[in-house]
């Protein structure tokens, strides 16, 4: 292999910004001697016009002859561009905010959703930004609204609607992957809103009802099914002391007196009704006379 033959990836590397620019030439530096001297001709006029304040969230990224001065962004403060020769881009390093316009998706369930999002990035590399992408906003806003689709159309709705964190984090993931070699860094992806048919959002509720209902009557056979084993049990034990249950019926008593009714239902046992009215029953239940 020829050692002086660059490999592709080598070329392509090439071709990002990150590697030393050739030099200006000799006609770039005849051109570079002229503009110093008309700038020092012109002095102290000319000075007002080569000096640039660049601010804080502020990096230039200064083009000489069309060639990139230097791999790093100048800034802030002041920064010296040469007449006739020197050109210069301002990036602004502050966060962006990127809201994605609602988007129709098909799920993978076939159902059809209206998704918006927002995004929000920045700019890290100032030259990467300038140089390697026509408009980096512009792309970061096409890019955020093309991941939002594929990523979602692999979801279920239900996926969609309990793991909003997940997706969000994905689409966050991918969109760093893509817009590293912008120089742009996404810091978080959130998903708004999402936006179902209305007649299954009634299918949607009606289902829910439902499930709610059929819970409902579960808990309702378990309360059921506990009281009637509490009875049982109370049932014993007061078939095991008889003073017990009148106890009980007094107790009944106070509880209905206290309710301010006009009726009140005394049960007796049958043994009181044999003693006042010498009437007495056999096994069948039939009335037995007293005898004297």
């Amino acid at each position: 292999m020829d050692p002086g033959a660059s490999s592709p990836e080598k070329q392509d590397k090439e071709n990002l910004v990150g590697i030393k620019s050739k030099g200006l030439g000799v006609c770039g530096w005849i051109l570079f001697s002229l503009s110093l001297l008309l700038m020092i001709i012109t002095f102290p006029i000319s000075i007002w016009m080569c000096l640039k304040i660049i601010k804080e969230y502020e990096r230039a990224v200064v083009f000489r002859l069309g060639r990139i001065q230097a791999q790093k962004a100048k800034g802030p403060g002041l920064i010296l561009v040469l007449p006739c020769v020197d050109v210069f881009v301002k990036v602004d390093l502050r966060t962006v905010t990127c809201n994605i316009p609602p988007q129709e998706i098909l799920t993978r369930d076939s159902v059809t959703t209206q998704v918006d999002g927002v995004v929000y990035y920045r700019i890290y590399s100032a030259v990467s930004a300038v140089a390697n992408v026509n408009d980096v906003h512009q792309a970061t806003f096409l890019l955020a609204q093309t991941t939002l689709r594929n990523v979602l159309g692999t979801q279920t709705l239900s996926q969609i609607l309990a793991g909003r964190e997940e997706i969000a984090h994905s689409i966050q993931t991918l969109l760093d992957d893509a817009t590293e070699l912008w120089g742009i860094r996404v810091a978080r992806v959130e998903i708004k809103d999402v936006r179902i048919p209305v007649q299954l959002q009634r299918s949607m509720a009606a289902e829910a009802e439902a499930t709610r209902e059929a819970r409902a009557r579960v808990l309702a056979a378990e309360g059921e099914m506990n009281a009637s084993k509490s009875l049982k049990s109370a049932s014993m034990v007061l078939a095991e002391s008889p003073i017990a249950l009148q106890l009980r019926y007094l107790q009944t008593l106070t509880t209905v007196a206290t309710e301010k009714n006009s009726t009140i239902v005394f049960p007796l046992p049958m043994n009181v009704l044999e003693g006042i009215a010498g009437i007495s029953y056999d096994d069948n239940h039939k009335k037995v006379p007293k005898k004297a």
